[in-house]
Order: C-alpha cells, then sequence, then structure tokens
C-alpha cells in the first residue's frame, strides 16, 4: 500500500464515520424506550459499515468495538427476544459510539487511536449472553447457526462443486470522488464470502484507476459458496451505488485454474488496456488475489435504506474551498466599490458608466447571494445532537425531559453554526440543571411530571433567532441578586436594576448560584461560554424568566459573517461603519428635548421616550469631532431591547462592506468589531453596538 493516499482517505474516513455516528445517536435517543425492526436494522447496518471501515483503516479497537455492537443487534435482528432493558441496551451502543467519537478525535488531530475498547467490548458481549439467556430461541449468531444447522454444507466448503462464480460490474454515482478507495473497501467487505478474488482494473490502488472506474466501472471476480440472492444484497449495501450487474458463470474454468477459480475475461482485460492506453498509462496487466478474514456476518447485509445514498446531483465541497470563493467575493465587492465612487469620476456626465455599472452591481449581488447559499446549512445537525444531552442528563439527575425541535430547517453560516453549539448545549443543560424539577416536585406544583424544553429557530430580517425555553421553575431573581451583591457586581443601586438585567449576571465568569457542585454544573464555568461565542460572531442572549412557570433564552445571530450591509458615518475626519440592523433612525437634536439626569448623563426625549445619549468620539477619545449635540448628527441603535442615541459627525451613506478581523493589538479595543476597506482605499473601523451599551 506504499502508493495509496492514506491522507485523502483518512479525510473521507473522518467524514463518513462522524456522519454515521450522527445517525446513530440520533436512532438511539428515539428508540429510548423500545426498538422496532427498522430500527434495529439501521443501527445492525451502521455498525456493519462502522466495522468495515474501521478495518480496513486498521484501526482494529474501532472495529472491534463495532463487531460487538454488530452482534448485539444481529442477535436483535435474527432472534427478536422478549424482556429486553432497553435504557441498559441504549447506554451500551452511546458507549460505544462515545469511544468511537474520542477515537475519531485523536485520529483528527494527529494522533495515534490508541484507545482500549477492550473492556468496553467485554461488557457489550456479557449483555447480549445476558439476552441469550432471556430469548425463546438462543441460537446465538448467525456463525452458531451455521455450525449446527448446516454441518454438512460447514464440511463440504472448498469444494469445487459447492462454488459458485461470481462476475460482477459496478458503477458508483456521478461526483462521488475517490472510486478506487471506494472499489478497495467493497472487496474488503467481501470477506471470507469471497475466493480468488480478481478485479479490473488490477492496481485499484492507483489513482489512474478512478479514471477507468468512471468510465467502465468496476468488473469484479471472484467464487462463493453463498448464494446469487446473499451476494446481491450485500453487493446492494455498495455506498454511493449506482448500478449493479451481477452475473453467475456457468462456463468451465480455464484449464489448470484452480477448482472455482473465476478467471478475468479477454474482453474485459483488452477493455482495461484500452482504458490504460487512453490515460497514458501502460498496461501492466496482472491478477491480484485477496484473501481478507472477517466476520461470519458479512455474509449477509443489511437492508439499507436506498434513501442513504447521495444524489447524483450532490457533491462534496471542502470548506477551505468555500472560504476561498467567499473572500474573492469579498474582494469584488470592494473592487466594484473604487470603480464606482473613483474621485476621479466626479463632475463629470457619464450617463453609460453609471447604467453599465448599475447592472455590474446587480449581477454582483446575485452572484455574492449564491455564494452565500453554498455556505448556508440548517441548523437540524446542532439541534438533534441535544437530544443526546437531554437524555444523559435525565439519566443521571432523575429527571423526566422531552425535548421539542421547532425550525430546525432554518439555516445560518458554516462559520457562525460552528460556534453557537456550545452555548445552545451549555443553556439546555443549565435549563435541565438548574429550571426543571424532579416529576414528584413538578406533580406537588400541579404540572406534568414530564417537563418541556423547546428548541426553536426562526429567521428575524437579517438575524436568526434560537429560543430555548422551558417550563421549570424559573430564575431566582432574589438569589441571583444576592450573589451578584456579595461579589460586588453592582454599578449602580440595587432598585435601578431590572429584571432582565438582574438575569442577564448569570453569563458572567465564576457565577454561580448552585450551592452543591455536580457533574453539569456549580463551578460558575459554561454560560459565559455563552456569551463569549455569541460576541465572536455579532450575537446578543436575552433572558426573560417567570418563577415557577419556566426561563426563556432567545439568542440572536447574524446570518453571516463576511458581508454586511453598513452605514458609514464621519468623525473627526475619519469613517466609521456601523451595522443597519442596529440602527433605528437618525436624526437632527432640537435644543429643547436635551437635559442631564441628577447623575449628569446626557439625555434626549423622542417621541415621549427618554433615551442616553453616548458621544463616539469620547467613547474611542477621539479629538476634533463636533461636541456641540445641535451640530451633530444623533443615531438611534438598538441591541438587546435597549436603546441608545449615538453622536456622530455627520453620515456619509450606505453600502456593503467586507468585514476584516482586526490585529491582535485592537482586539483589546472596546467597541471594534473589525474593519472594511472602501472604495476610495480608506479603512473604516467596524463599530461594535453591543460595546457601547456596556459603556
Amino acid at each position: 500500500m506504499a502508493d495509496f493516499d492514506r491522507e485523502s482517505m483518512l479525510e473521507m474516513f473522518i467524514f463518513e464515520m462522524n456522519t454515521l455516528i450522527e445517525q446513530l445517536e440520533q436512532t438511539i435517543v428515539q428508540s429510548e424506550t423500545e426498538y422496532n425492526s427498522d430500527q434495529i436494522n439501521e443501527i445492525f447496518r451502521i455498525m456493519h459499515t462502522i466495522k468495515g471501515s474501521a478495518a480496513m483503516m486498521m484501526f482494529d479497537n474501532i472495529a472491534g468495538v463495532a463487531h460487538a455492537v454488530e452482534d448485539l443487534f444481529y442477535y436483535l435482528r435474527e432472534e427478536s427476544p422478549t424482556d429486553i432493558d432497553y435504557p441498559t441496551l441504549s447506554d451500551h451502543v452511546l458507549e460505544g459510539a462515545d469511544f468511537v467519537k474520542a477515537e475519531l478525535m485523536k485520529i483528527q488531530d494527529g494522533e495515534p487511536a490508541d484507545g482500549d475498547g477492550s473492556a468496553l467490548s467485554a461488557s457489550i458481549k456479557s449483555f447480549l449472553g445476558v439476552l441469550k439467556g432471556m430469548g425463546a430461541a438462543p441460537a446465538g449468531l448467525k456463525a452458531e447457526k451455521a455450525e449446527t444447522a448446516k454441518p454438512e454444507a460447514e464440511a463440504a466448503r472448498g469444494k469445487a462443486d459447492m462454488l459458485h462464480r461470481y462476475k460482477v460490474r459496478i458503477h458508483f454515482e456521478e461526483g462521488c470522488e475517490m472510486e478506487n478507495i471506494r472499489a478497495y473497501t467493497l472487496v474488503h467487505n467481501l470477506g471470507d464470502m469471497a475466493h480468488e478474488v480478481s478485479y479490473v482494473p488490477d492496481d485499484i490502488i492507483d489513482d489512474s484507476a478512478i479514471e477507468i472506474i468512471r468510465k467502465n466501472g468496476f468488473m469484479l471476480y471472484f467464487s462463493s459458496d453463498t448464494s446469487y440472492k446473499k451476494v446481491h444484497d450485500h453487493l446492494s449495501q455498495t455506498v454511493y451505488l449506482k448500478t449493479l450487474n451481477l452475473e453467475e458463470l456457468t462456463d468451465a474454468p480455464e484449464e489448470g485454474a484452480a477448482p472455482g477459480a473465476a478467471e478475468i475475461s479477454e474482453e474485459d482485460k483488452a477493455e482495461a488496456k484500452a482504458s490504460h492506453d487512453e490515460a497514458g498509462e501502460s498496461p501492466a496487466p496482472k491478477r491480484e488475489v485477496l484473501q481478507k478474514t472477517a466476520s461470519a456476518a458479512n455474509e449477509e447485509a443489511s437492508q439499507a435504506k436506498k434513501s442513504s445514498q447521495a444524489p447524483a446531483h450532490m457533491i462534496s465541497v471542502n470548506v477551505k474551498k468555500l472560504d476561498d470563493l467567499l473572500n474573492l467575493m469579498g474582494e469584488l465587492v470592494i473592487s466594484e466599490a473604487m470603480v464606482t465612487q473613483n474621485s476621479e469620476l466626479e463632475g463629470l456626465q457619464l450617463d453609460s458608466f453609471h447604467k453599465d455599472t448599475r447592472q455590474l452591481q446587480k449581477n454582483i449581488n446575485d452572484l455574492q447571494g449564491i455564494i452565500l447559499s453554498m455556505r448556508m446549512v440548517p441548523l437540524s445537525n446542532t439541534f438533534y445532537k441535544m437530544h443526546r444531552i437531554v437524555r444523559d442528563m435525565c439519566r443521571q439527575l432523575d429527571k423526566d425531559v422531552q425535548l421539542d425541535i421547532v425550525g430546525e430547517e432554518t439555516e445560518v453560516d458554516k462559520n457562525v453554526i460552528e460556534h453557537i453549539a456550545d452555548p445552545i448545549m451549555h443553556i439546555i443543560r443549565n435549563s435541565i440543571d438548574h429550571g426543571v424539577e424532579k416529576p414528584a416536585d413538578r406533580k406537588k406544583a400541579g404540572k406534568p411530571e414530564k417537563a418541556r424544553v423547546l428548541l426553536e429557530a426562526k429567521n428575524s430580517g437579517g438575524d436568526v433567532l434560537i429560543i430555548i425555553k422551558d417550563d421549570g421553575a424559573g430564575l431566582n431573581r432574589d438569589k441571583i441578586l444576592k450573589k451578584a451583591i456579595d461579589n460586588g457586581l453592582l454599578k449602580k443601586p440595587e432598585s435601578e436594576y431590572t429584571d432582565k438585567e438582574i438575569h442577564q449576571f448569570i453569563f458572567l465568569p465564576g457565577f454561580s448560584t448552585n450551592e452543591n457542585v455536580t457533574a453539569y454544573s456549580g463551578r460558575g464555568v459554561g454560560m459565559d461560554v455563552v456569551t463569549a461565542n455569541l460576541e465572536y460572531v455579532g450575537g446578543t442572549v436575552i433572558v426573560d424568566s417567570t418563577p415557577g412557570e419556566g426561563s426563556a433564552f432567545t439568542l440572536k445571530i447574524p446570518l453571516t459573517l463576511a458581508i454586511i450591509e453598513g452605514m458609514s458615518v464621519l468623525l473627526a475626519g475619519a469613517r466609521y461603519t456601523l451595522p443597519i440592523v442596529s440602527i433605528i433612525k437618525s436624526f437632527k437634536a432640537p435644543k429643547d428635548k436635551l437635559f442631564k439626569d441628577p447623575n449628569g448623563n446626557e439625555m434626549i426625549t423622542e417621541r415621549g421616550e427618554i433615551y442616553n445619549i453616548v458621544r463616539l468620539h469620547e467613547f474611542f477619545g477621539v479629538e476634533g469631532a463636533i461636541t456641540n449635540i445641535e451640530d451633530g448628527i444623533l443615531i438611534m441603535l438598538e441591541n438587546n431591547e435597549q436603546t441608545i442615541c449615538l453622536l456622530v459627525d455627520d453620515l456619509i451613506g450606505q453600502q456593503q462592506v467586507v468585514v476584516k478581523s482586526m490585529p491582535k493589538y485592537f482586539k483589546k479595543v472596546r467597541g471594534l468589531s473589525g474593519c472594511t476597506l472602501l472604495g476610495n482605499g480608506d479603512i473604516s473601523l467596524i463599530v461594535d453596538v453591543a460595546g457601547l451599551f456596556d459603556k
């Protein structure tokens, strides 16, 4: 395997294993009380695939654990035992999934996958032994049944008159990529079902085999004592299978060939040679014989659903390529602004030019929309993972909680979704641990014993709202306030704090009202991750809680981080950019509406409401800006249901801006979220509106 592209194969292996583990966990949490036949078959298929792929990649510890789970579900499928302890069964399978995930994490980080799964495998086998004692027909696994039911067939295995000779031609789905590796996997998964295996192209490890397989398909010859139907069923489970042509050969083998051997036909050899010649390669035909050992369970693959195969019109794209494409899109937006806002065009009558630039802007906007849509992924995967969190916590804390998911089809940018999984997880854990009562306590309070947690997503303009709501006891306002006072966190008189402001204290690092340290809470670590991750993507969180009725956490996150609509403002001769989504309106300040409160804070009345005034030049310590409020422009900004009026020198106009990251020494400056390059080549700092409210 010296020429084997292991790095690319590892990438595909990790991706497919993670996908299978996600499917496995979703199936398990949906089957907590009882498994139906479809779920048993699905889990068996997943573990069979994990076992085969891990064995092919020589990760024997993963293959061993997967084999143990596969045997367990083979028994469930074949014998249908009764009186099964389903929660314990789920625990064993999820422990196996956790082991595989831990090993995959090591592989992804370039570390050796050296976890010892022998104890876990032994525990699963022990549970299987208990099941066999319960079952009505404890005949065991397929290999054991074969020994007792057909001893004469086992004794005759390998005899020439018992072997069938098969010829297979397989075409994979277009766009599945790495067809040679998939062909190698197919051969490996035949295990001891097949003997005297040969195939065309003969060197499937070589990259040149990819084009041959795409054009002519993968030709496979082997002998087997397995029936035509079982062979066909097994091959039908091949991932990304497009067409399968299985033929049982009846002509006699060549003179001198081993009994039962399957010979490559001259036509197929000629076809392979022609394909090699077209690719500019020397034919170098040879015959490969693979003898692989595998479980006898390989003789029957589960009936996989056709829907699990990727459609021909879908392709996988590396995320880095999408990032590069988006960066180029950003540069295109900047270049378009440089052309249309060129100072040399001022004062010129260029009707045709402006007409053409409007068409160019439209095309760029359309292209931008398509590129951004390519990066959008649904929240479903992130949401469904929370079922596992809820299930494990209920088992540990002796609580009964049902997780309801709404709007999981809502899409957000790939880079955004990576930073919101942890906040959602921590809030759900906090709701179950702190908010939801135990069944007995809920019954005393007149509530249903089963608590409910709602996880909902919906679009709101250029943002996505994620709502996590429970029907528990709610937040204890007085307890939170007392803890904040003890920690010296109050910055104004206690009486001036609203309930929502008090609730925000729970997001501070080290803040916890839980007196007992548990596996899930009590150390003040976790909820501060929520605000840290949300601030990174420009998001916010709002808490609303009613004692005795429950709490609601609303996460407001942007659809994308790369290109935003911004308002350019002037301050002391420099240009700053404000996100349009935070702006309510802009206006001139009449003198008769300005006043100061007893603490000297500047205020303004607008349509019967009173708002604080923040001077942007004082916030950043900039000199040379307009100091008279009446001469400047006030911009009304909203954040977390709070509103302020920001004083700037003047408005320049609205435009799309490409968000660029700040140098490290700028990131400590409060109130800045990034920068952008303007059409005239100047740099404009992007104001972090949330930072203004903290001030």
